[in-house]
C-alpha cells in the first residue's frame, strides 16, 4: 500500500510540474498511457478457469530537456493494479502436476531511464536503462497501437513485452531509414521454458541484473510512406554467464531474428510480424535447469531450440463510408491471424510437445471515441496442436488511453 501511494504522489508531482512547465514554456513533459480489461475463458483442457479483470498497466513518462542537445528520459509502469505478491494456479508446466505457486503480482517497473544526446539526425547517443527494439510491439506498444485488448499474443509469448535492459545506443534517421544500434545486458537462461520460451529469462526477480555477459541489439526501419512502415530487427547474447550462479560450463546463446510491418493510411490498417529464434545447447540447459532449486521459483520445464512465430492483423474504419461520421471517432472493424510454437524444434530426448504450437484467429471491434481513447471487443479462436481439448475460445472487452 505504501508503494502505491508513494507512486501516486510521484504521478501527481509530475502532472503538477508539467502544468507548470506548460505554462512557463519549461522544457518538462509528461506523457503515458494506461490499459485494462474483462476476459471470460472457454477453454477445454482447464474449464474452471475464471473471468477475470485486469487493470493491466498504467505508463508515466517524463521527459525533461536540458539543452538543445541532451535531454533525460523515463519510463515508469504501474502494472496490474498494485504491488505485492500472488498466487497463481499453473496446472499445465510442472512436469504435468497440479501446483500452486507464489510469484509477483502487480509491480511498478522501471522501464526506462536514460540520458539522450541528440548530435545530428544521422547520429544520436543514448544511455542508461533502455528499450530493446525487438520486434513491433517494441517500437509500437500503446493501445491504439494493436486491435486486441492485449497486445499481440504471437510477439509476447516469444519475447520479453516491453523488454527493457540497461546499455548503450546508437540510433539515427537516413533518409527514410530510421535505424538503432545497441550493447545491453544479456538474458538468465534460468527462467526459459517450454510456454513462453526465453521470455522469464527477463532478469526482474532480483535488486540487481546480472551483466556477466552482454547481448546485441540491431533494427532498421524502412518509411514507405507517412504511416506506413518495414524492418528487420535482431538480437544475439549469451545467457549462460547471467545465470544467479556459474553452474555451467558451456554457453548458451540466443539469437533472434524479426521481421515487421504496418500499413495505416486512411481507413485501411494492416500490420504484421514474422519472429524466428534459435537457442544453443538447449537439450544441456534443460537438464541442468531440472536441477535448479524450489526457492528460484522458475518453471524448470524443457526448453525449445527453436521458436518460431508471426500474426497477420487488418482492419478497416466503417465510419469512413459515412460522410457524416464525426472526424476525431472511429470504428475499426478487426481479425488477426496468430501463429506460434515455443518449441519449434527441440534437441535430444526432449519431448516436442504439441501443446505449445498454437494457432489462434480473432475477431472484434475497436471503438475510437477520441484519438486518445478507445474501447476494445474482440473474441479469439484459439486451437493447440493437440488432438483432444485442444479449444481455448476467449471473449474480452476492455479500453485504453493515451496522453
Amino acid at each position: 500500500m505504501k508503494k502505491q501511494l508513494a507512486f501516486l504522489t510521484v504521478w501527481g508531482i509530475f502532472i503538477w510540474i508539467g502544468a507548470a512547465a506548460a505554462a512557463a514554456s519549461n522544457p518538462f513533459s509528461v506523457s503515458g498511457y494506461g490499459v485494462i480489461h474483462y476476459s471470460h475463458f472457454d477453454w477445454e483442457l482447464d474449464p474452471g478457469r475464471r473471468a477475470a479483470i485486469d487493470v493491466e498497466r498504467l505508463v508515466i513518462a517524463p521527459k525533461y530537456r536540458i539543452n538543445d542537445a541532451i535531454r533525460l528520459e523515463a519510463e515508469l509502469e504501474l502494472e496490474h493494479g498494485g504491488t505485492g505478491s500472488t498466487m497463481e494456479f499453473d496446472k499445465f508446466e510442472e512436469f504435468g502436476e497440479f501446483e500452486t505457486e507464489i510469484e509477483k503480482g502487480g509491480e511498478v517497473i522501471v522501464e526506462k531511464l536514460a540520458a539522450v544526446f541528440s548530435l545530428m539526425p544521422a547520429l544520436n547517443f543514448r544511455v542508461g536503462h533502455i528499450i530493446v527494439p525487438v520486434g513491433l510491439v517494441a517500437k509500437r506498444h500503446r493501445p491504439q497501437h494493436y486491435f486486441t485488448t492485449t497486445r499481440p499474443e504471437a510477439e509476447t509469448h516469444l519475447i520479453p513485452t516491453i523488454w527493457h535492459e540497461t546499455g548503450v545506443e546508437l540510433f539515427g534517421t537516413l533518409g527514410a531509414f530510421n535505424y538503432q544500434v545497441q550493447i545491453v545486458n544479456g538474458l538468465d537462461s534460468t527462467g526459459f521454458s517450454s510456454r513462453h520460451w526465453i521470455v522469464p529469462g527477463h532478469q526482474l526477480r532480483f535488486e540487481t541484473v546480472n551483466a556477466e555477459a552482454p547481448a546485441f541489439v540491431g533494427r532498421l526501419d524502412y518509411a514507405l510512406r507517412k504511416g506506413a512502415t518495414v524492418g528487420i530487427s535482431g538480437y544475439y547474447g549469451d545467457t549462460a554467464a547471467n545465470r544467479p550462479k556459474p553452474d555451467v560450463d558451456f554457453t548458451a546463446n540466443v539469437g533472434i531474428v524479426s521481421l515487421h510491418g504496418f500499413y495505416e493510411v486512411n481507413a485501411v490498417k494492416v500490420r504484421a510480424l514474422v519472429l524466428w529464434g534459435t537457442l544453443e545447447n538447449a537439450a544441456r540447459l534443460s537438464k541442468v535447469n531440472r536441477a535448479l532449486s524450489n526457492n528460484l521459483n522458475v518453471k524448470r520445464t524443457p526448453i525449445g531450440s527453436t521458436a518460431l512465430g508471426g500474426y497477420l492483423e487488418a482492419g478497416y474504419d466503417v465510419l469512413s463510408l459515412f460522410q457524416t461520421a464525426p472526424r476525431d471517432t472511429s470504428v475499426d472493424v478487426f481479425a488477426r491471424y496468430d501463429y506460434y510454437d515455443t518449441m519449434a524444434s527441440v534437441e535430444g530426448v526432449i519431448f516436442d510437445n504439441p501443446r505449445w504450437e498454437r494457432t489462434t484467429w480473432t475477431f472484434g471491434v475497436n471503438y475510437h471515441a477520441h484519438p486518445q481513447l478507445v474501447f476494445k471487443g474482440h473474441y479469439s479462436l484459439r486451437r493447440l496442436a493437440t488432438t483432444d481439448k485442444n479449444r481455448e475460445n476467449t471473449f474480452s472487452l476492455g479500453f485504453g488511453f493515451h496522453y
